[in-house]
């Protein structure tokens, strides 16, 4: 890969880093009464594991929604850091579309991970597994809200071709 190109990617994953991170501390927040909030941030996680080869979007999703919970919530930065990256592995950036018959199964599987993934560590952090069935169900929330956003988008980004546009290599 030509430095240029690297150069190219380290930007997109930057700036995707952050559009992360605003979108998920800041932006369209509707609180859950078990506390927290939903947000839509996994739309733009899902968004960058289908146009960024794998350890790039891994990087952005980790990054994004790691600084995202240093912000707000500083008790969830590890389990983040760990479960937005592994939710990247379901998605392919290989495929000429963004809507592919296997991200939109990624779209099912990463909502179903993540929330499972987020109540498994609610349980060890609050050392009891009653805390599983609250901090599932407002991440199941949260995942069919943000699956349903990029669902929603990536029809409209494969119009425009954004990847073609976006990824040139």
């Amino acid at each position: 890969m030509l430095q240029k190109d690297k150069i190219h990617l380290l930007t997109i994953t930057a700036l995707f880093a952050a559009a992360i991170a605003v979108m998920t501390a800041y932006m369209l927040h509707i609180p859950i009464p078990t506390g927290g909030y939903i947000h839509l941030g996994d739309a733009l996680i899902y968004l960058a594991a289908c146009l960024l080869p794998l350890p790039y979007a891994a990087a952005a999703a980790a990054v994004g929604a790691g600084l995202a919970d240093l912000l707000t919530a500083p008790m969830w930065v590890l389990p983040t850091l760990v479960i937005k990256a592994v939710l990247v592995l379901f998605f392919t950036s290989k495929g000429e579309r963004l809507l592919c018959r296997r991200n939109l199964a990624a779209v099912v599987i990463a909502g179903l991970f993540s929330p499972t993934a987020y109540a498994l560590a609610g349980c060890a952090m609050a050392g009891t597994m009653a805390a599983f069935v609250p901090q599932f169900l407002g991440t199941l929330v949260q995942g069919i809200g943000s699956g349903a956003l990029f669902i929603v988008i990536a029809p409209a980004l494969d119009g425009v071709k954004l990847k073609e546009r976006m990824i040139t290599f």
